[in-house]
């Protein structure tokens, strides 16, 4: 299966927080058609216009936005009233602006994370979520990437990512990157900035893709500022949250799709979601990595959206 042919939004807005953020906001598809939100990763990674193409624009309303401090949303790279509680109630409030009382979510990577966190604080409004590159953001799955475990796959990229850190404060990465990244020097800002964004380009793919790594160059500077904000504070949840709550969602019908040798976020993170959630499907991709854009998971993605009668209660 191949992506949809590009189409264009038939709206685009800002939407104010209230809290100082500006949020961009486009529907694409069907003005009439099955309502399905896209939830970007990172956190701080912004949209694509490729994600349109995802979904059948004859069959499903298809809503993107930027979260906050990313993308076309306004201020760019700003952490300041930026958690995932603001995040989650972000959603709610362009759904109930938008009057869509009932969605399917897709959410990839830290998408996925914020799927599940908004399906379980507001359950009545989740039609259906689809889910690639499960990321629980447990302490051990922010650990895995930026202390030690992948670090063992890509030693080569490793060595690229930290060459900058002294070694008195290798042990404890994030908490090196953050200072660096959050310094009022702009120009050691963007230093590491580009570092942190492009170790994650290189782990994304099972095979190296220089378009992928690029994706992330581009975003360099939201990517790496709020996620290291992010990640720095447990992504504002409590450790293992997802799992313990796993009852609030289980009348959910969940579509997990996870590549087998995803780096950026191991296989186990998929597996014990879906071994807590009976009513998820778990899709494995055995020549794949963490990337939406990877041709095994894109197909399985097309393949789950093209049935809309999967998403029937």
């Amino acid at each position: 299966m191949e992506l949809f042919d590009p189409i264009k939004p038939f709206s685009e807005f800002s939407f104010d927080t209230g809290d100082g953020h500006a949020l961009y906001v486009e529907i694409s598809g069907n003005k009439n058609g099955i309502p399905v939100i896209f939830l970007h990763g990172g956190p701080g990674a912004g949209s694509n216009e490729i994600y349109r193409r995802y979904f059948n624009p004859k069959k499903y309303k298809i809503i993107l936005f930027d979260q906050r401090g990313c993308g076309k949303s306004t201020p760019f790279g700003s952490c300041d009233n930026n958690t995932t509680d603001h995040l989650i109630d972000d959603i709610k409030k362009i759904l109930h602006h938008l009057s869509i009382p009932e969605v399917i979510i897709y959410g990839g990577s830290w998408g996925s994370t914020l799927a599940l966190l908004f399906a379980q604080k507001y359950p009545e409004t989740v039609k259906s979520l689809v889910l690639r590159g499960i990321f629980l953001c447990r302490e051990l799955d922010i650990q895995w990437f930026y202390q030690k475990g992948a670090d063992s796959i890509f030693p080569d990229y490793w060595r690229l990512f930290v060459k900058d850190i002294p070694q008195e404060e290798m042990c404890d990465m994030l908490t090196a990157f953050h200072k660096r990244i959050h310094s009022e020097e702009l120009e050691v800002s963007n230093q590491f900035c580009k570092q942190w964004s492009i170790w994650e380009g290189h782990c994304s793919t099972l095979l190296p893709t220089k378009k992928v790594v690029e994706q992330f160059d581009k975003c360099a500077v939201s990517l790496a500022k709020i996620e290291t904000h992010f990640f720095k504070n447990n992504c504002f949840i409590e450790e293992n949250q997802i799992i313990k709550n796993i009852d609030r969602i289980k009348h959910i019908k969940c579509f997990i799709v996870h590549g087998r040798y995803d780096i950026v976020c191991p296989f186990n993170q998929a597996f014990d979601l879906h071994n807590c959630y009976d009513n998820s499907e778990l899709n494995i991709i055995n020549d794949a990595g963490h990337s939406l854009l990877e041709p095994g998971i894109t197909r399985k993605i097309l393949e789950i959206f093209e049935e809309p009668s999967n998403f029937d209660h």
